[in-house]
């Protein structure tokens, strides 16, 4: 299916999110999206896919001009998107979710569906039970089911958007190894990614957005750095991380155990001193974000002892986990870091934590200006954080901690970013770190827990490995632990 975008236009308010984006896609090609956060990528994608709808231009399908007024439309004439969270209901089985957008009438034929899962499983290599939750998927079998469902519904041009974000390296290699048989059966692909090597290694072509506006195109051979000049204008500066001397012991992990309903990781031993930076690396779901929240005070631990700047914390509620110096950042901003419905002056009142009564809207909405300069986030203070692109959310969170804190933890802190809002992220985090702040993260990027840590936890099967010094530890060998080879356990 050939696909023609003209004359694109899109605006929210005074934002005009794309302007007047031409776009021709080839059938039977993987063609990439890129541009930083907020450049209008996803906005383009929705349009195509009919979640929202264009304010002005055409989209033409086989020279076909269409009018998709909602998912289902697009669906119906064969365009579906994979947006970066799947649109998915975990409580329901696997089966539910493949049924979903069906218009089979009331009577569903579940026989017929349960096959029709299996045959895609079998042609594209999955392996997922038609019976099992959704819930208890990881987020590259979540995607697997989406790829599954719209395949069933009849979708010719498939649009992934940052498919590869919170999915681990092998579940990576088999998203590629899919995207590219489902071009070589005449399928259509849209890549929509920050992540120039992911595009240098799949796409045979780039489309290059920035501000709403295409900049640039260009066809395979390119380079990683042919795409951050196109993206950003300039060639980006490496970034830097000094040595540093730590300071006294600011986190103590007793033989910590963490659980949930599915998972049980015991015997956590860790000494965490002010300046230090941990990665957590494993495959998602393996109890990182366990030990996150137990860390945070925001969940307790089965056993063992937390200590923090020498005071027991073991079943201290969260307020008091804040008072210590402690603060937590997760990755999903709008989920639990943000609340959708409020605006960025609303959110600094918040943070404040003081005991008035009364607020001073127009001395707040003075802070909310200067820590939006501070922090460049694109918005004003009565921007609603909802309508904010993942970076600038970012920005958000960050701008909310207080000046000074004594253990910081992050929930994957640049899931979704482009490489100059990362690498402004780190810049931040690691000013904090020079003045004493330790730090614990969790990341599924191997090369970012390797440049950032001074020692990586390596989480595997329920098991947590023996810290390891981030500058004597391959990348060979991190993936094999991750796998659970090797995995000594142990302080």
């Amino acid at each position: 299916m050939h696909l023609e975008l003209k004359g694109i236009n899109k605006h929210f308010g005074p934002v005009h999110a794309n302007k007047d984006i031409d776009l021709t896609i080839e059938s039977g090609t993987i063609h990439g999206l890129l541009g930083e956060n907020g450049a209008g990528k996803s906005t383009l994608m929705k349009v195509l896919s009919g979640f929202i709808h264009r304010d002005s231009g055409e989209i033409l399908l086989d020279g076909q001009a269409v009018e998709f007024k909602s998912p289902a439309q697009a669906i119906r004439a064969g365009v579906g998107m994979l947006h970066q969270d799947p649109l998915d209901f975990p409580p329901l089985r696997v089966i539910d979710n493949f049924l979903l957008g069906r218009e089979d009438g009331l009577m569903q034929n579940r026989a017929r569906a349960t096959a029709d899962l299996k045959k895609y499983s079998a042609q594209f290599g999955f392996d997922i039970d038609p019976d099992a939750l959704v819930s208890s998927l990881t987020v590259g079998e979540r995607q697997q089911l989406e790829i599954m469902r719209l395949l069933s519904l009849g979708a010719k041009i498939l649009i992934f958007d940052e498919p590869t974000t919170g999915i681990s390296l092998p579940q990576k290699i088999k998203l590629f190894e899919t995207l590219r048989l489902l071009c070589e059966q005449g399928m259509t692909v849209i890549f929509v990614t920050h992540k120039l090597q992911d595009a240098e290694d799949l796409c045979d072509q780039v489309t290059v957005l920035r501000l709403g506006q295409v900049v640039g195109e260009i066809a395979r051979p390119f380079t990683a750095d042919q795409l951050v000049k196109l993206m950003f204008g300039q060639a980006l500066a490496a970034s830097t991380r000094e040595q540093i001397k730590l300071g006294e012991p600011v986190l103590d992990l007793r033989n910590i155990t963490v659980a949930d309903y599915r998972l049980r990781v015991p015997d956590i031993n860790l000494q965490v001193c002010a300046g230090e930076v941990i990665g957590l690396a494993g495959i998602e779901g393996s109890g990182q974000r366990l030990l996150l929240r137990a860390c945070a005070g925001l969940d307790k631990p089965v056993a063992g002892e937390i200590w923090i700047g020498g005071t027991k914390m073991n079943q201290q509620p969260y307020s008091r986990f804040l008072d210590r110096g402690v603060s937590y950042l997760p990755a999903a901003r709008l989920e639990e870091g943000l609340v959708p419905g409020l605006d960025l002056t609303e959110h600094f009142i918040l943070a404040r934590r003081t005991p008035e009564f009364f607020i001073d809207w127009k001395a707040a909405t003075s802070n909310a200006q200067l820590r939006i300069k501070e922090y460049s986030i694109r918005g004003t203070p009565s921007t609603h954080v909802e309508s904010l692109s993942g970076g600038n959310q970012q920005r958000a969170l960050l701008a909310l901690l207080y000046p000074n804190i004594d253990l910081l933890l992050l929930e994957h802190p640049t899931r979704g970013l482009d490489i100059e809002s990362t690498m402004w992220v780190w810049k931040q985090l690691l000013e904090r770190r020079k003045q004493g702040t330790a730090i614990i993260f969790s990341s599924a990027d191997l090369d970012e827990i390797f440049e950032y840590s001074d020692r990586i936890l390596v989480f595997s099967g329920g098991r947590v490995a023996k810290a390891l010094r981030a500058s004597e530890t391959s990348v060979a060998q991190l993936g094999e632990l991750i796998g659970g080879k090797g995995l000594e356990v142990g302080n």
